[in-house]
């Protein structure tokens, strides 16, 4: 049995208030000297630092009763109450399973029943993210049913087959009006406005289909106006106005975090003899889990526990999910003797988000890739793609990608520098990855899906993939993107992509089947 694996109702089960946990027995001990140490303990599951999505359903029909030698009903069995009172309970059966199968935080709130438009009017007083609209009968109501705030989203359901079928089935194909997709209309929009109700929102029959979409507004919903520390500030690589890019087109709360904080922090761990004690027990209980090497000076990892205990105490500060680090391959290194890639894989795998560089033309894709998915995100540099296999590579990465268990690890030493402690990860030969590459600070992210089918050992940075490239590689060699990706285990770029439009960013993903 795999000691450090959890099954995902375990992951949900964690809520954010792990971000501020502490270690009882080690918290009393250290109050004295008035230092604040959170426990790192590889056995718990990772946190889930997003806010629940609020799904609010609607059912809309229309009360009919028989009139002689004329057409007195429109399409479906829903006109009277008692069969309206039996769809609604169908509908809390759907929506509880529906529940159950989400893998990320989901409120579904209780069915609104609307009979016309002032019912659907005051539904729409209520405090919720997406709007889940029945559309059974009484097509004048249904346009009334759409979220009016522009910020929140509206999913539009019509049965077929799974149930007694609904007038929507017919009415939402021809005549409802409902936006086209299209670049034109996906550019005006924004966080601010989402852009209405489009085809892209409809789903018939299917709640997959629904819960794909909602995974990805749950990740839209905790992507916007987040905050992240940044050690050293933000930067761009590239791109120099991503930081302020990032603060205006995605709401980003970016704090920044001085070294000469770090320095003072890390001074007084240094003198705490009972934090060095906890620091060694970590260090040896790190060495012994299973397939982990240590190929550098022990001494190094055990100094990579002051920075992880100073970066979780700037989280906890601040309020925040999320850090990332400016000057990582220079100034850190002298101020902690060692360096932050063992800090950042502890962080991402217990659920936070920890990257290396500041590079805010791709930290929002990670962000809103990490909220997708439900796991820790990798950020890497690519390579130039040939025979459709593009190497990943970066001195940290998450060991936990999966959410769940450990990888393999050799711990090596920084690569540029030859210093400290680095995370080499051996990825599962087979595993389904996907990443965005964006196009600088330019509202244009490029989606790419592939298969790990190599963990080489080469002359760069330490965490190293072979992906195979799906879909039209070729392409990646034209394109002006940035050279971070971020990766994750699984695909979702439906997902992405979806969300992407919403905030009006292009989206163009290379490994699209044309589903």
């Amino acid at each position: 049995m795999c000691h450090h694996c959890m099954n995902r109702r375990e992951f949900g089960a964690i809520a954010t208030a792990g971000v501020a946990g502490t270690m009882a027995g080690l918290s009393s001990v250290l109050a004295a000297d008035s230092l604040t140490v959170d426990a790192w303990d590889p056995d718990q599951p990772p946190v889930v630092t997003g806010r629940p999505l609020q799904v609010q359903p609607i059912l809309a029909y229309q009360l009919m009763s028989p009139h002689p030698k004329t057409s007195w009903r429109s399409w479906s069995d829903i006109i009277t109450e008692p069969a309206a009172a039996e769809e609604a309970q169908r509908i809390a059966v759907e929506l509880k399973s529906l529940s159950a199968k989400a893998d990320f935080p989901l409120r579904v709130l209780p069915l609104a029943k609307v009979t016309n438009q002032e019912q659907a009017a005051q539904v729409q007083q209520g405090d919720f993210d997406v709007v889940l609209a029945y559309t059974a009968s009484n097509y004048a109501v249904f346009p009334h049913l759409w979220a009016k705030d522009p910020r929140r989203d509206t999913l539009v359901f019509a049965r077929h087959e799974s149930g007694p079928t609904y007038f929507g089935y017919e009415y939402l194909g021809v005549q409802a009006g409902l936006k086209v997709p299209s670049p034109e209309l996906w550019q005006g929009c924004s966080v601010e406005n989402h852009g209405g109700v489009t085809l892209d929102d409809v789903v018939v029959d299917d709640y997959d289909e629904i819960l794909w979409r909602l995974r990805a507004l749950y990740g839209l919903k905790n992507f916007v106006g987040q905050r992240i520390v940044a050690l050293g500030g933000p930067q761009g690589k590239w791109d120099s106005t991503a930081p302020e890019v990032a603060r205006q087109r995605y709401k980003l709360e970016i704090i920044d975090a001085t070294y000469q904080d770090l320095a003072a922090r890390l001074k007084a761990i240094a003198g705490n003899a009972k934090v060095q004690a906890q620091f060694a027990a970590w260090t040896d209980r790190l060495l012994a889990m299973p397939h982990t090497r240590l190929e550098t000076k022990k001494e190094f990892v055990h100094r990579a526990f002051g920075l992880y205990t100073v970066f979780r105490q700037w989280l906890r500060e601040h309020q925040a999910p999320a850090i990332t680090i400016n000057l990582c391959m220079g100034t850190i290194l002298g101020v902690s003797d060692t360096t932050a890639c063992m800090p950042l894989m502890w962080l991402n795998d217990e659920g936070h988000l920890a990257f290396c560089e500041s590079d805010f033309v791709c930290v929002p894709a990670g962000i809103l890739l990490h909220y997708i998915a439900g796991k820790p995100v990798f950020l890497h540099n690519s390579t130039f793609p040939h025979k459709a296999v593009v190497t990943c590579a970066h001195c940290t990465a998450p060991r936990r990608m999966d959410g769940k268990r450990y990888e393999p690890v050799r711990i090596m030493t920084h690569y540029e520098s030859d210093f400290g402690a680095a995370p080499k990860i051996e990825m599962p030969i087979g595993q389904q990855v996907c990443a965005i590459s964006p196009e600088y600070a330019k509202p244009r992210w490029v989606g790419i899906g592939g298969t790990v089918r190599k963990n080489p050992c080469l002359a760069i940075c330490r965490s190293q993939q072979d992906v195979e490239i799906r879909g039209e590689w070729k392409r990646l060699i034209r394109e002006a993107r940035n050279s971070h990706w971020m990766m994750v285990y699984g695909d979702y770029l439906r997902e992405v992509g979806y969300a992407a439009h919403k905030i009006g960013l292009t989206w163009d993903n290379v490994s699209d089947a044309g589903a």
